[in-house]
């Protein structure tokens, strides 16, 4: 995280790639840099580790809890990302609620659902997640003929008791597994409310537990059901999304490059 209002800073892909590089870098699934914004409080630049642009839910938390430790924002802000205008507000030291922007398709593919969340993901539910293969799952669908060209996100889902779902993802851009995927637990959670789940629904990853709140509209039942058989997405919209979550500054320092 970096605190670019200055407008000073600029990497190259490569210097991005070098930073992220858990080896000889500092080691990250990305970089962001709060940079000033005309009519907001600030603007967030995201880099996936390879260089690549998208929008990062888990990422935008912690801008929020960076912009407050810089003073930028006392409690509430509202940023431009790369999908548009976020709200956010802390509700405790240390836990960030990040409003998400609406969700309109749904489209199913299988047994499989694709929703885009800023990002697009597509979800696959499967038993005992803890000790699923997410690494060559996740890259051979990321790569597969139908998504090797713009990429996919890959969330495989196990459904808990109690409202709860375990996630684990594979990230385009990072290509890796990642221990929490914000973005990712977002898109899981719409579509465990497929499957009955309701708001908010309670998130478990292996990088921490999360929240996410929505309301949906959706279409009458045989409709919906036919609509989603059919692939034809617009399965109803879900609005009032919010990201729940802890955001937490592990140090600080300083890098040369």
């Amino acid at each position: 995280m970096i605190d670019n209002r200055s407008g000073l800073y600029s990497f190259s892909i490569e210097q991005i790639k070098k930073i992220c590089d858990r080896k000889f870098g500092v080691g990250a699934d990305g970089i962001m840099l709060i940079e000033k914004h005309p009519d907001l409080d600030f603007n967030l630049v995201y880099h996936n580790s390879d260089g690549s642009q998208s929008l990062c839910g888990n990422g935008s938390r912690a801008a929020m809890h960076f912009a407050s430790f810089l003073g930028i924002v006392n409690g509430r802000a509202s940023f431009n990302a790369y999908d548009g205008k976020h709200d956010a507000e802390l509700l405790s030291p240390g836990i960030v609620r990040l409003k998400m922007n609406d969700t309109k398709d749904v489209s199913s593919l299988g047994n499989d659902f694709k929703i885009n969340t800023g990002s697009p993901h597509l979800i696959r539910f499967v038993e005992r997640v803890n000790d699923f293969p997410v690494f060559e799952e996740g890259k051979k669908i990321r790569y597969s003929d139908l998504y090797k060209e713009k990429g996919i996100n890959v969330n495989f889902v196990e459904l808990l008791p109690n409202n709860t779902i375990f996630v684990r993802t594979y990230e385009r851009g990072v290509e890796n597994e990642t221990l929490s995927c914000g973005t990712g637990v977002t898109a899981a959670a719409l579509a465990a409310s497929l499957k009955g789940y309701k708001s908010p629904v309670s998130i478990k990853t292996l990088g921490g537990e999360l929240s996410v709140e929505f309301k949906s509209a959706r279409l009458g039942q045989r409709q919906f059901a036919t609509r989603l058989s059919d692939g034809q997405g617009q399965a109803g919209t879900f609005q009032d999304i919010f990201l729940v979550g802890p955001a937490k500054m592990v140090f600080q320092g300083d890098l040369e490059l």
